[in-house]
């Protein structure tokens, strides 16, 4: 019978189990311990019950105790985007989760993302389709990026102009009830510039996720990005573009290996649409047999 509990829960019952067989060992109850141990990889950020001790990227682990896996990253379908913008009546707001879905940002990005970042494409003259923008801490904007690391992005042409009309028709007026001006693009409701690790803003984008119905976080329109971006190239690769690449030097990661959890995800999205699509299929062959059969 299932116990239905928790992984979290599973692994935390069997790691008091295991340490009370390794008192009971010290204390001469039992003669010896009912599990052995095995060498393991440790993941950046496991949790201190699932390994005794580890050193050079691995740990010895006791052979009852569960792998971890890591969960995939969880992100919005293009019907939660929607009613997440929807919900968003505030154009500020909406402009806050906007400029997350186009770009990838991480949330203390958003918060310092530098008003001088923003033009007018058109009078820029500049015709490219997607513009870079480079993040530069060191500029005198204040940018801020994970690390100080500059790197550069890319804004569709489209959603440029979008930024440019929100600076023009909206920000201004935020921006008149704070002096000396600020720097950041978003400001919040007395004009000035949101605290520097973003939490307000994920506080914001988690009450429209409850006025949409959909739990939502910062980090995870950064995930919708990232997936649906992936998704796009990976169906279009006449663009030249290598697609992991792409989506590892637009989120700003250090490493490949981090981006590949998105590969994962695809894939994943991919196994399950396989899987519909065959159900489908066999119901729709399942029907034309049953007629058939009515047929003699």
């Amino acid at each position: 019978m299932a116990c239905e509990l928790a992984p979290n829960t599973t692994h935390q019952r069997l790691h008091y189990i295991c340490k009370f067989y390794e008192f009971a060992l010290k204390e001469g109850w039992v003669k010896r311990l009912p599990f052995a141990y095995e060498e393991r990889s440790v993941r950046r950020g496991k949790s201190f019950l699932a390994h005794i001790d580890a050193s050079g990227g691995k740990a010895m682990a006791n052979d009852v105790m569960p792998r971890r896996h890591k969960a995939l990253p969880k992100f919005l379908s293009m019907a939660d985007v929607k009613a997440l913008l929807t919900a968003a009546e505030n154009p500020h707001h909406r402009m806050m989760m906007r400029l997350a879905l186009h770009t990838g940002l991480r949330r203390e990005e958003l918060a310092a993302f530098p008003l001088s970042y923003v033009f007018d494409p058109d009078k820029a003259l500049r015709t490219e389709r997607n513009l870079r923008i480079y993040l530069d801490p060191f500029d005198g904007s204040g940018m801020v990026t994970k690390g100080s690391k500059p790197r550069g992005i890319y804004v569709s042409r489209g959603f440029m102009a979008e930024l440019y009309r929100y600076v023009t028709k909206f920000r201004s007026e935020r921006a008149s009830l704070s002096k000396p001006p600020q720097r950041a693009l978003l400001l919040n409701q007395f004009g000035r510039t949101y605290s520097e690790d973003g939490k307000s803003l994920n506080r914001i984008i988690s009450e429209a996720g409850k006025r949409a119905g959909i739990k939502v976080h910062t980090h995870m329109l950064r995930h919708t990005y990232a997936t649906h971006t992936l998704i796009s190239l990976q169906r279009n690769p006449a663009s030249g573009l290598e697609p992991l690449v792409f989506i590892q030097r637009q989120l700003g990661h250090s490493s490949i290996q981090t981006t590949m959890v998105y590969l994962h995800l695809v894939n994943e999205i991919a196994d399950e649409a396989v899987l519909a699509y065959d159900d489908e299929l066999n119901a729709l062959v399942g029907g034309l047999d049953g007629q058939a059969q009515g047929i003699y």
